[in-house]
């Protein structure tokens, strides 16, 4: 127990950031209309806001 609370719990965590770190700076690579936010558009009708909002559950 000594040896995963001294060498892999530390070394898991700075993995972890690690990755996270190349996730978050990725986007500065990404071309101009993808590294931008997601648009933010009016739904054009009811029925069409009704259709997009329902979430899609599929049971086997």
């Amino acid at each position: 127990m000594q040896i995963f609370r001294q060498y892999i719990a530390p070394f898991l965590v700075v993995i972890i950031f690690l990755i996270a770190m190349v996730a978050v700076s990725a986007r500065i690579f990404l071309p101009d209309d993808l590294a931008a936010p997601a648009p933010t558009e009016e739904l054009s009708s009811p029925q069409e806001a009704a259709i997009l909002s329902t979430p899609n559950f599929y049971f086997s």
